[in-house]
């Protein structure tokens, strides 16, 4: 494969830099992303209105840190993806809106540096096992095609997994290039389409679980570090925990499948304790969303769980409940046992505190919208490199994030909660939503006719943020596509 020479100069800086740091002493980075798992869906996070039992996360979470105010940049699943792989928002990009589909073309950029890209140009292996989701080279139609553009060519050495959700076809594992098994059949989990004959929902979890085993333990032998980047299709939709996990939550399919989701997670966990790991690695246990709903929430509430704990809404939503999301972490060698962070952050952060932990600098076009936590995993504070934290909702809404005040630049939910983006209601509301998440982090109360110097003030630094190309210290960079700030929704009766 050819690289572009802006590529391949930033790679090489970042690796020249990472060489002042002994090979050995580079930890390995295992980072496990759950599919729509709301953040009181953790026990541990919710004691008091969570009834799903996650023993294997709570025990991570007592040998290691819990971040109380992290967020996805996105409250829908391909955009939060872009953001973690790439340190830049997605609504910089062609995607301002939804998702990407199985058979869509790629989201990042060829000559964009990603996280797998720049911890291989310092020596790691880089391993992408499960929901990749954010496009590839993928003809429809073919039955069994050579995949171009796939994640073997953003950064991973080696990929297995699937091509986006689990309800979306294709539904055939990727290993690779490859399909191992060609699309000879058609099935359905919601949507219709293309299939391997022998795939079947219900084995993806146990299936990535086995790999990201065999990955670890084959990564012991060796004298490399190793970043292996796990995104789970769990507990999204199609909800089908195995037989194993079936009304084992007492609260429904939804709970079970958590419940196998939080094994699948102790198994990885287990396979770093057996291969000596255990000390030298960053564990990073977090969700690309909020709790969806299709899990039938509602009817979880009845029996006791909110999966979005106090929050208000759920995936999809501009509100705390579509982005806040779990963010667990255990290095032994450097984090402090049961500790906790209230500081905010974004899964964007991934980017920076990668190059940190390896010595390594970024160019100015890599990780625009990324600050390094490791300050916080040493116990410290986060220097204020960021001027404000920006949320966006599924219908491309924002809202913007800094110290204690939130504000929505919208009158509704931007997703599928009330007030809907499309209805009636939502046009009979303030244009703003200004919350106090300190006093109320449930946003019930809206302050924007209290505090208009506030609004004024944020809505400024937003549209700094957008024209700027990034929110980080550093040369502004361009946007991929024209931004519109407030979006304008069609209402429906």
């Amino acid at each position: 494969m050819k690289f572009p020479s802006s590529l391949i100069i930033s790679l090489l800086s970042c690796a020249l830099t990472g060489q002042l740091i002994a090979e050995n002493a580079k930890p390995n980075i295992v980072f496990i992303l759950a599919d729509d798992m709301g953040y009181g869906d953790v026990q541990c996070l919710n004691p008091e209105r969570g009834k799903i039992e996650t023993p294997k996360i709570d025990q991570l979470a007592s040998e290691g840190m819990i971040f109380t105010d992290a967020h996805t940049s996105s409250s829908v699943c391909t955009p939060t993806r872009y953001g973690i792989l790439t340190g830049r928002y997605n609504w910089r990009t062609r995607l301002q809106r939804f998702v990407l589909y199985g058979y869509d073309k790629p989201l990042i950029a060829a000559d964009r540096l990603t996280v797998p890209g720049l911890l291989k140009a310092n020596g790691y292996t880089t391993a992408c096992i499960g929901k990749w989701h954010l496009g590839m080279g993928l003809p429809e139609g073919e039955p069994n095609p050579i995949i171009t553009d796939g994640p073997t060519t953003r950064g991973f050495d080696s990929f297995f997994g699937i091509s986006a959700s689990l309800d979306m076809p294709p539904f055939a594992f990727i290993d690779g290039d490859r399909f191992t098994q060609p699309l000879t059949t058609t099935k359905k989990w919601q949507r219709t389409g293309a299939a391997a004959a022998d795939f079947e929902a219900v084995d993806v979890i146990p299936t990535f679980t086995r790999k990201a085993v065999e990955f670890i333990g084959a990564q012991a032998k060796t004298e490399k570090p190793f970043f292996l980047f796990m995104p789970l299709t769990s507990p999204h939709t199609p909800i089908v925990p195995n037989k194993e996990w079936q009304k084992k939550s007492k609260i429904g399919s939804y709970g079970d499948f958590v419940m196998e989701t939080d094994d699948a997670i102790g198994q990885v966990l287990d396979a770093l304790d057996d291969a000596g790991l255990r000390d030298n690695t960053l564990v990073i246990v977090t969700a690309d969303n909020g709790c969806s709903k299709a899990a039938r929430v509602p009817a979880m509430e009845k029996k006791g769980h909110f999966p979005s704990a106090n929050l208000r809404g759920l995936k999809t939503d501009i509100f705390e409940g579509g982005h806040r999301v779990p963010f667990i972490v255990r290095w032994p060698d450097q984090i402090k046992a049961g500790s906790r962070c209230d500081e905010t952050i974004c899964l964007n952060d991934l980017m920076a505190t990668s190059a940190e932990i390896v010595g390594a600098t970024l160019p100015d076009n890599a990780g625009e919208d990324s600050v390094s936590i490791l300050p916080a995993l040493r116990g410290k504070p986060i220097p204020p490199q960021r001027e404000a934290l920006v949320h966006h909702a599924m219908e491309g809404d924002f809202a913007i994030r800094q110290g204690k005040w939130k504000l929505i630049l919208c009158s509704h939910s931007g997703g599928v909660s009330d007030p809907k983006y499309n209805s009636v209601k939502a046009t009979t509301l303030p244009e703003n939503q200004l919350y106090d998440l300190d006093n109320d982090p449930g946003e019930t109360s809206n302050l924007q006719a209290s505090y208009p110097e506030v609004v004024a003030a944020m809505t400024k630094q937003l549209e700094k943020i957008i024209a700027d190309g990034r929110s980080t210290p550093g040369k502004p960079q361009k946007n991929d596509a024209p931004i519109k700030m407030r979006k304008v929704h069609k209402t429906q009766e």
